[in-house]
């Protein structure tokens, strides 16, 4: 029967084995869990297994202890880097103040769960759009970025391959583990370093080759996402046929091996001076044609008669030129002639209604000083100064008598009465 202990105070202080004794009665209250992870770490001490459970998408890692008895029943191929399920429970060590957990089961987790989980991540993904940019790279890269293993054969072969295409070719290389708990990590860095660096026209992410489990950085989300974030174009060269991690499906290309990825990103130096001369031969070709061709054409115009003997075309015109300058003439002189009898026409009819003509007939305009006419007798009283206008000059003339009443209507001019006045 356990004694309830009054709760602690600075005054009456717990002692430190009655507290770690508390620790480790609660923890017990826990039980057995089943969880998932990834061995980070496994050594073998006395029959004995230490190592450490990382999870799979978080950075979280517990301490775990296999003993003898229980090891012996587990798979034998157990090792650091697999993905497995483990059957724990919680243990608190009081001696030494440390945590634990007592491992009784552990397995492989099972394929089909693995596929089952990157089939739903597939479909998120691919939902998001991350599977549909497929950017083109460029014709021939100033400066290739490489991720990879450190003094790996995927890098000897990228390097060599490039360098036999295209010589000049320059690269930058930034390792990174590629399987292991530090893979997703440094891969992710590693791509965005070079991301960053404005010479790297084209990035190629190589490995050669793996089993499964050992790919499956390449099916991590975080490294997914960070690839299809990057700017630069992406190749994936991981070199595994039968398992496709999804980098291939996010990467602007999918290169089956790293040779074939240097091959597809780096031209082939032989093969486009080949091209250049064909295209120079085609260019050639296409000029000598042409040129033939114009050639023959203004061979063509030049034997044309029009052309062959010029003179002949001005002779059989000169004629016809000479008949319409002739027609014009007579048609310029006839057009004169009736336009001078049209002016000797009017010239007589101006003449006849010009009051000079009258004038002429002895007539004579009497003008008062103020130039207006005189047009009834009565507006010339007698001492009225007048100006006579006749054919040829003027003359002043003053009236000497007032003028005679104006005859009624009666006694128009020619009745015999007025003839007298005139003189």
């Amino acid at each position: 029967m356990s004694i309830e202990l009054p709760p602690p105070t600075a005054d009456a202080p717990w002692g430190v084995a009655v507290f770690a004794g508390k620790i480790r009665g609660w923890i017990e209250r826990l039980g057995t869990a089943w969880v998932e992870g990834e061995i980070a770490q496994w050594g073998a001490s006395g029959g004995n297994v230490y190592g450490k459970l990382k999870d799979v998408d978080e950075d979280a890692t517990i301490s775990f202890t296999i003993w003898s008895t229980v090891k012996s029943r587990l798979p034998a191929d157990l090792k650091q880097g697999d993905r497995v399920v483990a059957l724990v429970k919680p243990n608190y060590w009081v001696k030494g103040g440390t945590l634990s957990m007592q491992v009784f089961e552990m397995k492989h987790v099972g394929l089909g769960d693995l596929l089952e989980r990157l089939e739903r991540l597939r479909q998120k993904l691919s939902a998001e759009g991350l599977f549909d940019r497929r950017r083109p790279l460029p014709f021939l890269p100033g400066c290739i970025g490489l991720v990879t293993g450190k003094d790996s054969d995927a890098e000897k072969d990228v390097l060599r391959n490039a360098q036999l295409r295209w010589p000049a070719v320059r690269f930058r290389v930034v390792h990174a583990a590629v399987q292991g708990d530090r893979a997703v990590g440094e891969v992710i860095s590693a791509m965005r370093t070079l991301d960053a660096d404005p010479d790297v026209d084209v990035i190629i992410v190589a490995r050669g080759g793996g089993d499964f489990q050992n790919l499956l950085v390449f099916s991590d989300e975080s490294l997914l996402r960070a690839a299809a974030s990057l700017s630069t174009p992406l190749v994936s060269a991981i070199g595994h046929e039968a398992d496709r991690p999804m980098l291939d499906d996010v990467a602007d290309l999918r290169a089956s091996t790293p040779t074939d990825a240097a091959k597809r990103v780096v031209p082939d130096v032989s093969d486009e001076l080949s091209r250049v001369q064909q295209a120079r031969s085609g260019m050639r070709l296409r000029v000598t044609q042409r040129i033939s061709t114009e050639v023959d054409r203004l061979e063509a115009l030049r034997s044309r008669p029009v052309l062959a003997n010029p003179v002949s075309m001005i002779d059989s015109r000169s004629e016809e030129l000479t008949r319409h300058v002739a027609r014009s003439h007579e048609l310029i002189e006839r057009r004169l002639e009736r336009a001078h009898t049209g002016v000797a026409e009017l010239t007589g009819q101006l003449r006849a209604l010009s009051p000079q003509r009258t004038l002429e007939r002895g007539y004579a305009i009497a003008q008062l000083p103020d130039g207006a006419a005189v047009r009834n007798a009565a507006d010339a009283p007698a001492g009225t100064r007048l100006v006579l206008t006749v054919a040829v000059g003027k003359l002043a003339a003053t009236v000497a008598e007032s003028p005679a009443p104006a005859p009624s209507r009666a006694q128009q001019p020619g009745d015999g009465a007025g003839d007298s006045g005139h003189g």
